[in-house]
């Protein structure tokens, strides 16, 4: 088949690149196509319970999360002319198209009493700008006597302020959220300019542009640094700035080519799919050292260059599919997860590697048949005396040093699997900045002020038409009110509890000491004034403060409490908590109570995606062994190349264990990755050895050390161009990006080294054992095994004399 192949490629070189041309314009038209994604969430199934609840609240009250902070701190902002400021700033954010409203001290609401009308009106605290320091404390002070207001807006013990600025939510999952972001970030920073006042900006949208704006800015940057790197390696390998241009010509398509599949899926840019470019990038140039290597060992042997292009493609086409199709496969498996972000990426790294190894195995053979003949220099890297010093103490070590190699083995496991008691299960909502980033740092300066600003709705349902206003449930919820401000993670919470209490404050003439529940006394007096609370029909103030709080059936009430980002173990702990403190104020038999909002989608959502992950790596193992199996067609065999490649993962878990790294989605991406990538390793060797088993007639102590001199060379030079790409992802502004890149590094350096040790020793120390017809036999054949040939290997072993310079 593959010698059928090689054949087409060769005699229809014109075609083929007609149609890759044309392919690709098409493909780099719809690239342009392609989009920031701004939406979030999405990690929960719809069949979920906590979704369906959050759907339920979502249509019931409308969304959360959708406020920004901002914040200043000091008691110079109650001067006339800084609070005149504050009270500017918010105007000006008004007027800023995607914000609808704006909340602070300068701009708050009282509840007037209207006896003709008998219904309470909304009336502004502030009816000028106080011009004098007088007139500011008197208005400072009125703010102080509405309770209502205290610890939501402003902070007395730590003299911060707040103003919540309330924006449009389907505006913000658009690209004009970026122009209302700066013009908010260039109003608030003249604010500051102004004043001399220190500001903070805070909130789920905050945060959400923010991060999108790291991605855009790291996507060139990673993409350009991939291309360095590995033109640099490819150039120090080859000496050949011919390779380096073809090799990254053919990398750069098949990006394109990811891209347009991406605009034609309708998938948007996340943080994940930032990393397809520099990941192809860097997946795709080992492909590329395998055929040119294969090309140039085969050209020293015969001089012919048609011969040596015919030959490369029929003697390594078969083994770079397995070897990319076993990459392909830690990226396909995230498919089963409930992550729609996690199977995007899946799928498009899975067509990017693919259409890789299809563009690599056409263009590569094509591209050189039209190229003059590689020179003496071009082939310089088939003669390196440390590669060859380094091979033969790589023989030599799994020839006579196998009980060392087995005892270290067992020590490095056992350390590992001690590190992996250390492991920790832990996300957060804001989790992938570093500490010093100002997103982190305004986030932390909002939790130690006001307690956190992540959105937590506890859903009350008396499921009954009236219930919410009944006197059992406001007093039940005004003692979760307090069960909740005992807690050190949770800001004031807010109510219709606060909205009752705030109109008998009203009632009574504004008198602070009245802001509590009505009495049967009250009942009697305010009986008219509250009738309209919740319906919308004759009191604008009445209603719009009940409808914030209750559905219109007055059945269902929401309690709604900012939070700091605690990570999920917290955040799990005060959720059993607070269920059971819950369950004992509000009886389960007459009431529905539901923890929902972000924060609990958020928990809920870590959790699914950590075991679907879990699961996705069994599947990786699986769908590999079936591959293997297909190549190898023995279960000895098998479990021989699966011991070298399970230990580098038990390694990265025990390192993750010591280095205090948690379980989250976004390390455990690396080890379905890291697998897929390092068997790879196996493969190779596995092949060359049943080669040189039928070489040396059946010699297998020979046929092991051949065979590791062989491959050696070719995994050296493929895995420093592996760990040299993924270390560069450490330079990330994102922790879960910078997890990927040192650990699969690390995975990936681990094994090389069992991959070149332990296997070798295994299968020397099993040789007659592992044997069988089978394994003789494969149902898939990977090599041409009638001939003794390279596997796409770096040489060490060269015929000089038959190269010619030209």
């Amino acid at each position: 088949m593959w010698s059928w192949l090689a054949g087409r490629v060769l005699r229809n070189r014109i075609g083929i690149l007609i149609t890759v041309g044309i392919l690709t314009v098409f493909m780099g038209f719809q690239a342009t196509k392609v989009r920031m994604n701004y939406k979030h969430g999405g990690l929960l199934p719809k069949s979920d319970p906590a979704y369906a609840e959050y759907e339920h609240f979502l249509k019931t009250f409308s969304e959360d999360g959708n406020v920004i902070v901002v914040a200043t701190q000091g008691e110079a902002l109650y001067t006339p002319d800084n609070f005149k400021q504050w009270y500017e700033l918010g105007n000006d954010l008004k007027e800023i198209p995607g914000i609808d409203s704006v909340f602070s001290e300068a701009n708050l609401f009282t509840l007037v009493r209207n006896d003709s009308l008998q219904k309470f009106d909304l009336q502004k605290v502030m009816t000028h700008l106080p011009s004098t320091q007088e007139e500011m404390d008197a208005l400072k002070a009125r703010i102080d006597d509405l309770p209502f207001y205290r610890g939501l807006l402003y902070n007395d013990s730590t003299k911060a302020s707040l103003m919540m600025v309330f924006v449009n939510a389907k505006l913000f999952d658009t690209d004009d959220r970026e122009k209302v972001i700066d013009a908010l970030e260039k109003r608030v920073n003249a604010f500051a300019a102004a004043t001399g006042l220190p500001v903070h900006e805070s909130g789920l949208p905050w945060v959400r542009v923010k991060n999108t704006q790291l991605v855009k800015g790291e996507m060139p940057q990673f993409f350009g640094l991939s291309l360095a790197i590995c033109a640099l390696l490819l150039l120090l390998f080859f000496k050949s700035w011919r390779v380096v241009f073809i090799c990254l010509g053919i990398v750069a398509t098949s990006v394109v080519w990811a891209f347009g599949s991406m605009a034609m899926l309708g998938y948007g840019i996340t943080i994940l799919q930032s990393v397809i470019a520099p990941l192809i990038i860097v997946v795709g140039v080992p492909n590329c050292i395998f055929l040119v290597n294969a090309y140039h060992h085969e050209y020293v042997h015969h001089g012919n260059k048609m011969k040596s292009l015919q030959r490369m493609i029929s003697r390594v086409g078969a083994a770079s599919f397995m070897t990319n199709a076993t990459t392909a496969v830690g990226f396909a498996t995230f498919s089963v997860t409930y992550s729609d972000a996690l199977k995007q990426f899946g799928l498009i790294a899975t067509i990017g590697i693919m259409v890789l190894w299809a563009l690599s195995l056409l263009l590569v053979p094509i591209i050189f048949s039209y190229m003059p003949v590689p020179k003496r220099r071009h082939l310089s890297h088939l003669e390196r005396s440390w590669l060859d010093r380094a091979v033969e103490t790589i023989v030599r070590l799994s020839r006579d040093h196998r009980t060392v190699i087995y005892i270290t083995t067992f020590c490095v496991i056992v350390v590992a699997g001690f590190g992996m008691t250390k492991l920790k299960d832990e996300s957060r909502i804001v989790d992938d900045l570093p500490a010093d980033n100002p997103v982190i740092t305004d986030l932390r300066f909002f939790e130690r002020n006001f307690n956190g600003v992540m959105p937590l709705e506890i859903l009350v349902d008396t499921e009954k038409k009236g219930g919410v206003l009944k006197d059992a449930t406001l007093k039940r919820i005004d003692r979760l009110t307090d069960t909740l401000t005992a807690y050190p993670e949770f800001s004031r919470p807010l109510s219709i509890v606060d909205a009752v209490k705030f109109t008998r404050q009203a009632f009574y003439g504004g008198d602070p000491d009245r802001y509590g529940l009505l009495t049967s006394t009250d009942k009697r007096f305010m009986l008219p004034y509250l009738e309209h609370i919740g319906s919308g029909s004759k009191s604008k103030g009445n209603a719009s403060m009940g409808k914030a709080f209750i559905d219109s059936s007055l059945s269902t009430t929401r309690l709604t409490v900012q939070m700091a980002d605690v990570g999920t173990t917290r955040m799990e702990e005060l959720l059993t908590k607070l269920r059971a403190q819950t369950d004992s104020i509000f009886p389960t038999d007459r009431y529905k109570v539901v923890f929902t909002g972000t924060s609990v989608v958020f928990l809920k959502g870590s959790s699914y995606l950590v075991s679907n992950l879990i699961t996705s790596l069994f599947w990786a193992i699986v769908i590999i062994i079936v591959l293997m199996a297909l190549l190898f067609n023995s279960l000895r065999i098998l479990i021989v190349a699966l011991i070298p490649n399970m230990i580098p993962l038990l390694v990265t878990a025990g390192l993750m264990g010591f280095l205090h790294i948690p379980i989250k989605p976004s390390t455990m991406l690396v080890f379905g990755i890291a697998l897929g990538i390092a068997v790879d390793n196996a493969i190779h060797f596995l092949a060359r050895y049943r080669l040189e088993v039928k070489l040396t007639g059946g010699n297998l102590a020979k046929a092991v050390d051949n065979a590791v001199r062989e491959v050696s060379v070719g995994i050296i030079y493929t895995s420093i161009v592996l760990f040299a790409g993924f270390s560069m992802f450490a330079f990330s502004h994102f922790g879960g990006i910078k997890a990927l890149g040192l650990l699969t590094t690390m995975t990936l350096l681990t094994a090389m080294l069992t991959n070149l040790l332990v296997l070798p020793s295994l299968v020397l120390s099993l040789n007659k054992r592992i044997m069988s017809k089978a394994f003789s036999e494969p149902l898939l054949e990977i090599l041409d095994e009638e001939d003794e040939l390279e596997l796409g290997a770096l040489t060490v072993e060269r015929a000089k004399n038959e190269t010619t310079d030209e």
